[in-house]
């Protein structure tokens, strides 16, 4: 019998509400249709919010959300 991978829906999808789990450069940027460089330069330079946990950068998706809908209002 074949296990059946969780669709990145259910992956999502927190168990708590109050946890978001994070993006990857690689997921963040996709969904603002940008390159993963892009992305990591301007959290350097603090244009978007992001965690750095050693090289490796994440991001929530709440707040790529929001700074997109403020550049769309602009």
């Amino acid at each position: 019998m074949a296990t059946s991978i969780p669709s990145q829906l259910e992956r999502t999808n927190p168990i708590d509400p109050a946890f978001e789990p994070l993006l990857d450069s690689t997921e963040a940027a996709a969904l603002l249709r940008i390159h993963p460089k892009t992305l990591q330069r301007m959290a350097r330079d603090g244009e978007i919010a992001g965690i750095q946990i050693g090289r490796l950068w994440r991001f929530r998706a709440s707040v790529l959300n929001s700074c997109l809908s403020q550049t769309t209002r602009r």
